[in-house]
C-alpha cells in the first residue's frame, strides 16, 4: 500500500472518480496545464483532456456559477478555489443559488457540486491566503462542510463528497498538504460524511479539534487523560459522538484556528450546553485565534493557538 501525502491522496481520488464517471469535470484557475497552485490536479489535464479539466479566468463567481449550471444539468463538477479567502467573491453564487437549488425547484433539480479549496494559516502567505472562515459556511442549510485530517481520510471523504447529491465545501488544510504521509489504498473507498472519529481515547476531558489544529492538539495532550475528537465533517456535525464522550469525561475543550467570536467552536459549545449540561463537571473552554485578521508572516505563529494555550485550558477545566 503506497505512502501518500494529502496532495497525492486527493489527486488519486479525483483521478479514480474521473475514470469511473465521465460526468466528473474539474474547473478552476490553473488546474489544467499547471496542475493547480499546489499541484493537486497534476496530470489530470493530460489524462482526461481540456474538456474535463478546464482552466478558467481569474473569476471565482464565474467558476462557482458555471459549476452550478453544470451540476443542475447532470454533470458532477469539482470547482477549485485557489485559497478560501478568494471564495468571498463567489459567496452570492454559493449561498443564493447552489445551496437553495433543491428547495427552490421543489426537488426537481439538485446541485451535486464539490468546491475544493486550501484553507488555514501557517504557510506564511500574503493576505487572504490563510483564512479559516469555516463558520460562515456551516451556517448555510444545504451545504456540507468537510475538513480532512490527513491523506487516508482526505481520499475517502472526497470520494464520498463526489457521490453526494448536494453541494459540498471541501476545506483542505494547507499546512497538512505535505506534512503527513499515510498508507492510502489504491482502490476506491469512502469515508462517510457527517461522522466524527475518536482519534485518541480518554476519560478525564474531551477535546474537539480539526484541520491543522488537530495535530497540534494531539501533541499538547501528551500526559493528559484526554479524549480527542476530530469532527471531519463540521456540517452536519456529529453531535452523538460528542455527547457520548461527554457522558464519560464531563469536561470539554474546543480548539480551532479561526477567531474566537462566532467560530464554529461556539456551536459545539452550544450543543454541549443544551444537551449535556447535567453531565458537565466544569466550564466549556475554547482555545482559538484572537478576533483579528490573519497577520502577515512574522506574526502568524503568535496568532495561531499554541500548545501551551491548549494545556492551560486543560489544566483549568481539570481543576473542577
Amino acid at each position: 500500500m503506497p505512502q501518500l501525502n494529502m496532495v497525492q491522496a486527493i489527486n488519486l481520488a479525483l483521478r479514480e472518480a474521473m475514470a469511473r464517471d465521465d460526468r466528473v469535470v474539474i474547473l478552476g484557475e490553473d488546474v489544467g496545464k499547471d496542475g493547480g497552485v499546489f499541484r493537486v490536479t497534476d496530470g489530470l489535464y493530460e489524462q482526461f483532456g481540456a474538456e474535463r479539466v478546464i482552466d478558467t479566468p481569474l473569476a471565482e463567481s464565474a467558476i462557482v456559477g458555471a459549476a452550478i449550471g453544470m451540476a443542475a444539468y447532470g454533470l458532477r463538477p469539482v470547482a477549485e478555489i485557489q485559497f478560501l479567502g478568494f471564495i468571498y467573491a463567489a459567496f452570492d453564487q454559493l449561498l443564493t443559488h447552489a445551496v437553495r437549488l433543491r428547495t427552490r425547484s421543489r426537488g426537481r433539480f439538485s446541485c451535486p457540486l464539490v468546491i475544493r479549496t486550501p484553507y488555514g494559516a501557517g504557510i506564511k502567505a500574503p493576505e487572504l491566503h490563510e483564512e479559516s472562515s469555516e463558520a460562515l459556511f456551516c451556517h448555510q442549510p444545504g451545504l456540507t462542510v468537510v475538513v480532512p485530517p490527513g491523506p487516508y481520510h482526505a481520499k475517502g471523504l472526497l470520494t464520498a463528497a463526489l457521490r453526494h447529491p448536494d453541494p459540498v465545501l471541501f476545506l483542505e488544510p494547507t499546512r497538512l498538504y505535505r506534512m503527513i504521509r499515510e498508507e492510502v489504498p489504491e482502490e476506491e473507498y469512502t469515508v462517510p460524511l457527517g461522522r466524527a472519529r475518536i482519534v485518541r481515547p480518554g476519560n478525564a476531558v474531551t477535546v474537539v479539534a480539526w484541520g491543522s489544529m488537530l495535530q497540534r492538539t494531539l501533541d499538547a495532550v501528551t500526559g493528559y487523560d484526554a479524549e480527542v475528537i476530530d469532527p471531519m465533517t463540521l456540517s452536519p456535525f456529529d453531535s452523538a459522538t460528542l455527547l457520548a464522550s461527554l457522558a464519560k469525561t464531563g469536561r470539554l475543550v474546543i480548539v480551532h484556528e479561526a477567531p474566537l467570536t462566532g467560530g464554529f467552536g461556539a456551536e459545539i459549545a452550544a450543543i454541549a450546553a443544551a444537551e449535556a449540561m447535567l453531565m458537565l463537571r466544569g466550564p466549556i473552554l475554547r482555545v482559538a485565534a484572537p478576533d483579528l485578521p490573519v497577520p502577515l508572516a512574522k506574526l502568524v505563529d503568535h496568532y495561531l493557538p499554541q500548545p501551551e494555550q491548549i494545556r492551560a485550558a486543560l489544566d483549568e477545566v481539570l481543576r473542577y
